[in-house]
C-alpha cells in the first residue's frame, strides 16, 4: 500500500498506481514525492519513491507510457535536499555502479529531480539520510572486519618466523600498519580500535 495516496490531484491516481505496478514483491513504499505543477510545464510531472530496498523514480513521457530509474540503497554516496519558495529540489550522488547491466558508467553520478512538493520531499530525504548512514556502518563493518582477519599475526615455528624470514614478516607488519591507519584515517575505525589493532601488530600478534 502506498502511503499518502489520499492526496486529491488530476493524474495523481494513475502517476501512483504506475509507482505501484513496477513493486517487486515484498518491496514497500516508505515515502514518496511528486513535482509540483509549475516545475513541470515543458513534460508530465516525475514522482520519486524511497522503498524497503532502493530509491526509484518514474519519469512520464509527454503522451503515455513511463520510464522507471532506480538507485540501490547500497550505491548511495550522499543526498542533498535544497528547500525553496515554491519546491524542493533532491540532489542524489551515487557511487559507481558495478552492475553488469550498466559497467559503462564510470565516476559518480549525480540526480537532481526538481521541483517536488517540500513536505513530501522531507519525508524521502530522511529515509535516503537513514539508508545511507545503515550502509556506510555495514561497510564500516565489514572493513574491519575484513582488517582484523589480515591482521590475524606472523605465524612462528620452533625454528624462528615461518617461511618467508624476518624481513617478511616486517614488511608484512607495515603493510598491515598502513591499512590500519588508512581506516582511521577514512573515519571506518575509532582510535581506540586502531591503537588495539597496532599494538597487536607490533607485538606480533
Amino acid at each position: 500500500m502506498i502511503p499518502n495516496a489520499e492526496l486529491n490531484e488530476p493524474g495523481l491516481a494513475r502517476a501512483l498506481a504506475n509507482l505501484q505496478s513496477v513493486l517487486i514483491p515484498g518491496e514497500s513504499v516508505d515515502a514518496w514525492a511528486t513535482q509540483r505543477r509549475m516545475f513541470a510545464l515543458l513534460h508530465r510531472r516525475t514522482i520519486v519513491a524511497a522503498t524497503s530496498g532502493r530509491l526509484l523514480w518514474l519519469l512520464r513521457r509527454p503522451i503515455s507510457g513511463f520510464d522507471v530509474m532506480n538507485l540501490r540503497w547500497q550505491d548511495l554516496s550522499a543526498v542533498d535536499l535544497r528547500v525553496g519558495v515554491f519546491g524542493a529540489d533532491l540532489v542524489i550522488h551515487a557511487d559507481p555502479a558495478t552492475d553488469l547491466a550498466i559497467q559503462g558508467q564510470h565516476g559518480v553520478r549525480i540526480i537532481v529531480i526538481e521541483g517536488l512538493r517540500k513536505d513530501q520531499a522531507q519525508a524521502v530525504y530522511r529515509i535516503c539520510q537513514a539508508q545511507d548512514q545503515a550502509w556506510r556502518e555495514k561497510r564500516r563493518i565489514r572493513e574491519l572486519e575484513e582488517l582484523r582477519a589480515r591482521s590475524g599475526g606472523v605465524q612462528v615455528t620452533a625454528g624462528g618466523v615461518a617461511a618467508g624470514g624476518a624481513s617478511s614478516a616486517a614488511a608484512d607488519s607495515v603493510r598491515r600498519l598502513q591499512e590500519a591507519k588508512q581506516m582511521l584515517d577514512s573515519r571506518l575505525i575509532t582510535d581506540s580500535e586502531y591503537e588495539s589493532i597496532k599494538a597487536r601488530i607490533l607485538a606480533g600478534g
